[in-house]
């Protein structure tokens, strides 16, 4: 076999296994302890301790807090990752109480780790994020 195709090939494998151990970390990435956690201290307000969106701010906002239970559910049977991170990151902004959902983006930022999304694709989001909704999958109906 030529030099360069058992380079090549050699490369090919150490690639490979690059690849598998980095979609074996986004995998783990996420702690739904942690983000049971961080929805307790951070969203239970508006969306309520069982998630449905009777929190004890909810009857002064002008949006109701959508029922987080019911995210798979209404969307088909598949939990709709990347709108749910793209809410409470701010990247899709939902003015329900006169600014932007979540009041704690900030908190949210950095400490970057990677999801998968259903195309299969990684999206990089904040760690307490990737903790929030791995919780989330938990609470589905």
């Amino acid at each position: 076999m030529h030099k360069t195709v058992r380079l090549m090939l050699a490369l090919a494998v150490v690639s490979a296994a690059q690849f598998q151990f980095s979609q074996d970390q986004f995998a783990h990435a996420q702690d739904a302890q942690i983000g049971e956690d961080l929805y307790l201290q951070y969203c239970a307000t508006c969306h309520g301790l069982e998630a449905t969106g009777q929190g004890p701010m909810a009857p002064a906002l002008v949006l109701q807090p959508a029922d987080l239970t019911a995210l798979s559910r209404e969307n088909g049977g598949e939990f709709p990752l990347v709108r749910s991170v793209r809410r409470i990151d701010g990247r899709d902004p939902l003015v329900s109480h006169g600014s932007a959902m979540p009041v704690y983006g900030e908190f949210f930022e950095g400490d970057d780790t990677a999801l998968k999304t259903s195309s299969g694709q990684p999206m990089l989001v904040g760690r307490a994020i990737a903790d929030l909704v791995a919780y989330l999958l938990t609470i589905q109906r």
